[in-house]
């Protein structure tokens, strides 16, 4: 009797390096499927690993599915954003901030629970997506990640003023990844936004904080590459 044959499913995602643009390599691994938080973290280690064979190590994994806390906490769904008084979620942030044909922005998804925030039915009924509006003032859609990559990056600054621990642990890394992100599917990644903030750190660049300056910075034609320092 012959023995049952295995097959590998792999798959492909992105890790971003440090650089301005955040820069990107794809890398192909062994996909362990499940929709457990278990099957999902195996799926991490063996995205790691071979970045590391290929020389890119350490990584973090930027998720509520990361094996370590560093990266579960900068999940958008854990990273709070404090703005005008009040804190929230990035993720509550951005869903709340979409203005559609039909409707929007739903700020009231400010001070809901992220899933439920990402789930709202009214996301998917309200007709093409025109602009962001976050307190007052529009986002426009282009550059594609760019209302996205503030947010997050204004509540990664909060959070690495309040406790620099964070920052230096972060400029440890060579690489950032976000197991659930599918560039095929989606266009706003976390780990990119800290790529990007790591890639201004580490060059010694102020962290832009208002829309102008932001806008300014992801639209300039300079480039910066950066390297992770050896410890």
């Amino acid at each position: 009797m012959r023995g049952r044959r295995e097959y590998q499913i792999l798959a492909t995602r992105p890790l971003f390096l440090p650089a301005l643009p955040p820069r990107t390599t794809s890398v192909e691994f062994v996909w362990a499927p499940g929709m457990s938080k278990s099957q999902k973290q195996k799926c991490v280690d063996n995205l790691h690993a071979v970045a590391s064979a290929k020389s890119i190590a350490p990584v973090l994994e930027v998720s509520s599915k990361s094996r370590e806390a560093l990266g579960v906490s900068l999940s958008a769904f854990n990273l709070k954003l404090s703005f005008s008084g009040r804190s929230f979620p990035v993720e509550c942030a951005f869903q709340g901030a979409k203005v559609f044909e039909h409707g929007g922005p739903f700020t009231d998804l400010h001070a809901a629970l992220p899933w439920d925030a990402k789930r709202d039915p009214r996301l998917k009924s309200s007709g093409c997506l025109l602009r962001f509006s976050f307190f007052g003032e529009d986002w426009p859609l282009q550059p594609t990640t760019a209302f996205y990559d503030w947010l997050y990056i204004t509540a990664l600054l909060q959070k690495t003023r309040e406790n620099p621990a964070v920052g230096e642990a972060l400029l440890r890394y060579a690489a950032f990844s976000d197991i659930e992100f599918n560039p095929e599917k989606s266009l706003n990644c976390q780990a990119r936004s800290v790529a990007l903030w790591v890639a201004l750190t580490r060059a010694g660049l102020p962290v832009p904080e208002t829309k102008g300056e932001f806008l300014a910075l992801v639209t300039s034609p300079r480039r910066i590459e950066t390297q992770a320092p050896l410890f």
